[in-house]
């Protein structure tokens, strides 16, 4: 009979019990005994594991290791859930009060249920007092679809940081995430969910702006845990966008044991110099395929500064695969004529577009293309590529302020950027 048949009657269920496992704590469940684990969670700047995230594992009487989730679907069934569910909390704050371990932080994932229940908080107060674990040493991780939008919810999560405790917002970018959750509930640490990492290992543009959304935190006042990493690219896309924190297989497996510190910062140094090595040949690329535009543009600046029209001094730009259009601006942003196109673009534009196609006049004053060209004439200044308002295309633009017959200019060539680089 599996563990998850209706129970033959008169059958008298195993009640989850504390044990011990040598030195560790257990939880005895019938033939089952659950214990914990502790995944470090790493700092990228500090080089260390500043925390441990807790975890159930469950064996059976022959040793044979069982998914816990079965345990606890069986103990659901039974009406254990709740006692089976206390114990394990207690056994993860003894477990890692014994741990070798200074200041780190203990991360406990929650169940909505718990958080709901209004003495929860107290009866987590009074098991750390009697192991005698401060509240700031745990950081409770609250779903990100847990509670709804509820005031009682809100409440609850407000207590518990009154009480001391870290929150973090967890699975932040499943389903139906938003950041108005994260203003309203105030966490201290957001982990986004695995499935932000996924989209980013396989479309360049997601982690392309996955930094962006990590600064958007940053501004907003959170530290930023990125998890589920088991691969060295996972890793790689979480240092380059600036997270705060990391945890996965790729740094450590769950374990009984504390990470050796030399261990952690070795790993940690392997992974900045291949971080260092991947922007460096990404910027050398990048270089090597801007180039033709940077060199065609100082050349059309020149031809401007001789009294040219921008069409002709731009002819070349023009011919090159990737220009979408030339424009010039005046010393206040203000755009001088329409965009030069290349002619094989003219019947390429987006006619969802249409109203925004002709610049002419347009204010382009607070654009970074603008304010950095007149920081330095002469020189050619690149942007970041981003949406361009004129097709709703991703695009780079070079600019540079040259003094012409008609006074200070700025000569702009946007550059397609969502197609394949071409091999020179």
């Amino acid at each position: 009979m599996s563990m998850v048949d209706i129970d033959p009657p008169r059958f008298q269920p195993p009640r989850p019990v504390a044990g011990d496992d040598g030195s560790r704590r257990t939880v005895l469940y019938g033939e089952y005994t659950v214990f914990s684990v502790f995944q470090p969670v790493f700092s990228v700047s500090h080089r260390r594991a500043i925390g441990y995230h807790a975890s159930l594992r469950a064996r059976d009487d022959t040793h044979r290791h069982v998914p816990s989730h079965e345990v606890f679907t069986q103990a659901a069934r039974r009406g254990d859930l709740l006692e089976l569910g206390r114990l394990a909390e207690s056994l993860h704050l003894g477990n890692f009060n014994a741990f070798d371990s200074h200041d780190e932080w203990l991360f406990l994932s929650l169940h909505p249920a718990a958080l709901m229940d209004t003495s929860y908080g107290d009866a987590l107060l009074a098991a750390l007092k009697d192991i005698g674990l401060p509240p700031q040493r745990v950081v409770l991780e609250v779903p990100e679809q847990a509670g709804g939008e509820t005031a009682r919810f809100t409440a609850i999560v407000d207590s518990l940081r009154k009480s001391g405790f870290l929150i973090a917002l967890d699975g932040f970018g499943v389903k139906h995430s938003n950041i108005d959750r994260v203003w309203h509930l105030r966490p201290d640490i957001v982990t986004l969910d695995r499935c932000i990492l996924q989209q980013a290992t396989e479309h360049s543009h997601i982690e392309r702006v996955l930094p962006r959304l990590v600064s958007l935190l940053h501004e907003s006042g959170q530290l930023v845990l990125m998890g589920g990493l088991t691969t060295e690219r996972d890793a790689l896309i979480a240092l380059e966008c600036n997270v705060d924190f990391v945890q996965g297989a790729y740094f450590a497996q769950p374990s009984v044991d504390a990470v050796h510190p030399q261990v952690a910062a070795s790993t940690m140094d392997a992974l900045s110099a291949a971080s260092r090595e991947r922007v460096v040949a990404r910027e050398r690329a990048q270089a090597t395929r801007l180039e033709p535009y940077v060199s065609g543009l100082e050349r059309a600046a020149v031809r401007l500064m001789e009294g040219e029209a921008l069409t002709s001094a731009t002819s070349e730009l023009l011919q090159l695969a990737d220009t979408a259009r030339c424009f010039l601006l005046d010393h206040a942003g203000r755009q001088i004529g329409d965009n030069v196109v290349p002619v094989v673009r003219t019947s390429q534009r987006a006619k969802r577009f249409s109203p925004l196609l002709h610049s002419e006049g347009a204010s382009w004053e607070r654009r970074p293309y603008f304010i950095e060209a007149l920081r330095a004439p002469g020189r050619v200044h690149l942007t970041a590529p981003y949406l361009s308002i004129n097709e709703a295309h991703l695009c780079v633009t070079a600019s540079i302020a040259a003094q012409t017959p008609f006074g200070l200019q700025v000569l702009c060539v946007d550059i397609n950027w969502e197609s394949t680089p071409r091999r020179r």
